[in-house]
C-alpha cells in the first residue's frame, strides 16, 4: 500500500496518542505522523506545515472531541477560517469515546468526514483508508 504523506493525531491523552502512533506505524499508514495535544497545537501545526509549497501538510487528521484548551469542535470552527491551500484535500475524522446528542448534532454541521469510536483498530484504520483514500492495508 502506498503510504499517506502525513497524518495528524490530535488528542490530549498521551496513552491514546502512544497507542495510535504504535498502531499506525505498525500498519505502515503514513510517511510522517505528527501529534498535537489540543486544538491550538493542531492549528499551529497546520499553519506551519500547510503552505503553498509544502508537501508535509497532513492529508488525514484524527481529531479527539474532548480536550482542554481547545476541544475538537472549537478546532473545527477555527479550522474553517484557515486560509490553507490544501484544505480541500484534508480528511478529518472525529475520534470519540462517546458523543452526546447535542455534540453529535453540532459535529454534523462541521467539515468532518466521519466519526469513529476510540480506540483505533486495524479494521477502523482500513475502513478510513478505503473510504477516503481508495487504499487498503495489506493482508
Amino acid at each position: 500500500m502506498q503510504k499517506l504523506p502525513s497524518v495528524l493525531l490530535v488528542d490530549d491523552d498521551s496513552t491514546t496518542n502512544f497507542l495510535h502512533q504504535l498502531l499506525l506505524n505498525r500498519l505502515g499508514v503514513a510517511e510522517q505522523l505528527v501529534v498535537a495535544e489540543n486544538g491550538v497545537e493542531a492549528l499551529a501545526t497546520l499553519t506551519q506545515t500547510c503552505t503553498a509549497t509544502s508537501t508535509n501538510c497532513p492529508v488525514l487528521i484524527l481529531l479527539d472531541v474532548n480536550m482542554p484548551i481547545m476541544n475538537g469542535i472549537e478546532f473545527l470552527e477555527a479550522y474553517q477560517h484557515l486560509p490553507l491551500p490544501q484544505k480541500q484535500a484534508i480528511v478529518i475524522v472525529m475520534l470519540t469515546t462517546s458523543l452526546n446528542a447535542r455534540d453529535l448534532d453540532r459535529v454534523q454541521e462541521l467539515p468532518i468526514a466521519g466519526v469513529v469510536n476510540k480506540p483505533l483498530t486495524r479494521e477502523k484504520v482500513n475502513t478510513i483508508l478505503q473510504v477516503h483514500f481508495q487504499r487498503e492495508l495489506p493482508q
